[in-house]
């Protein structure tokens, strides 16, 4: 094995910088290495990263692995201790040029085994040009990273450092050059997106971000923007949703609960009627939008009231794409010192949640049936609606194009057409 092999966990900003990996560990020259980007949102995403290293480790028995990301900034010294690890790289320092060239000169010679400083102390988030990942329909665009917000469940400020914005200008660059290079959509990542521009000069806020691609990039079919937290949804944002047709109708809510008492508890900072509202508002603006949503199922001390209050929220917003996490404390968050629910109930909860999302889904299909919808094709018979539901083709159509569908009826959790 010559060229690095990578194992990515966790979210779509994961995803992302391991592209940016690729590139710096080539540039580099790094041959014969495994490299475990990992996630830290859960107990159970640091579980999988041990599993993950030592499948890695059997599978390329001669190999450096190098272990990274959330779960590798958060706690060092759980890898550190892996007899199967070589070198532990913290979230800074794996975006960092020289420390792969480090690597690849003298593995354990020159460059240090770990390699995590304090992620508090870094102030800037560059933006990495990379020409999209995953598919030739779609490129992910990193405009933001850290969060500022200390959610009282919630490790990843202490992976991913405070909030930190790209510039705009280099952000509308980047957009330019994946369009040129023939890309139809792009979508926005970061930690807690809407921060972006709260460091910047001026603070501009994440609506102003989004007018001016729109407007500076004429070119670009489609924008989308990632998981956002629906307290921070500007003015400029909601104006954007209501008049620019290039920004995509689908929303994904860091929600988290829909009780007051344990937002309050989780320390977030929108109550169940800001998030009610929310919605109502952007529905009114854009009738064919769709929500997801982030919902957490058995928060310490959460009571049937409670979480039947965290389910009817599912239809009052009208959600469609559930994403349902049974708690998982997190040592070192103030969550895990909290009393907590029995975990039997917290396994019957969250499926509760997750056969109500399954409900909202089936609505969602029904309701396309005849309808006309442009697609955006992830692979010759797979694509994608504006609203990110996915429709199955029987004819094979040109991969990143966007084609014009009626649509005749539902399969799964899938359109047909």
């Amino acid at each position: 094995m010559n060229t690095p092999k990578f194992s990515t966990l966790g979210c779509r900003l994961n995803a992302y910088e391991t592209e940016a990996m690729k590139e710096l560990a080539a540039e580099a020259g790094l041959e014969n290495a495994v490299v475990v980007n990992t996630c830290a949102v859960t107990a159970e995403a640091v579980r999988k990263a041990r599993s993950t290293i030592r499948k890695m480790r059997r599978e390329n028995p001669e190999a450096r692995l190098i272990v990274t990301g959330c779960a590798a900034q958060t706690e060092p010294e759980t890898f550190t201790a892996m007899p199967e690890v070589d070198a532990v790289i913290g979230n800074t320092e794996k975006m960092q040029g020289n420390t792969w060239r480090g690597l690849a000169a003298d593995f354990i010679g020159q460059s240090e085994a770990v390699q995590v400083d304090d992620i508090m102390s870094v102030t800037e988030t560059a933006g990495h040009l990379i020409d999209g990942f995953g598919t030739r329909s779609r490129a992910y665009v990193q405009v933001q990273n850290g969060c500022d917000h200390r959610c009282t469940f919630c490790i990843i400020p202490y992976g991913r450092g405070n909030s930190r914005s790209v510039p705009a200008g280099v952000v509308v660059e980047q957009i330019k050059r994946l369009v040129d290079k023939g890309f139809n959509e792009v979508v926005l990542t970061g930690v807690d997106l809407t921060s972006w521009g709260a460091d910047l000069p001026a603070t501009p806020k994440l609506g102003d971000l989004v007018m001016r691609i729109l407007k500076l990039v004429p070119d670009l079919p489609r924008l989308r923007i990632s998981s956002i937290d629906s307290i921070e949804v500007d003015e400029n944002l909601m104006q954007a949703i209501a008049t620019e047709p290039r920004l995509m109708p689908h929303l994904h809510l860091s929600l988290q609960h829909g009780d007051d008492m344990i937002l309050k508890r989780m320390k977030r900072r929108h109550l169940r009627d800001d998030a009610i509202r929310l919605c109502q508002e952007a529905r009114k603006m854009r009738p064919d939008i769709t929500f997801g949503a982030d919902i957490i199922a058995g928060f310490p001390t959460e009571t049937e009231a409670m979480f039947e209050n965290a389910l009817a929220l599912v239809q009052e917003c009208d959600l469609t794409w559930l994403h349902v996490f049974p708690f998982s404390a997190r040592k070192g968050t103030p969550a895990a010192r909290m009393p907590a629910v029995d975990g039997a109930v917290v396994r019957s909860r969250a499926a509760r949640l997750r056969a109500t999302g399954e409900t909202q889904v089936q609505k969602h299909l029904a309701q396309q049936i005849g309808r006309a919808h442009r697609v955006l094709m992830e692979s010759p018979t797979m694509g994608r609606t504006e609203q990110f539901t996915e429709v199955l083709f029987a004819e094979p159509l040109p991969e990143g194009s966007i084609v014009p569908v009626r649509i005749k009826g539902a399969s799964g959790t899938q359109l047909t057409a």
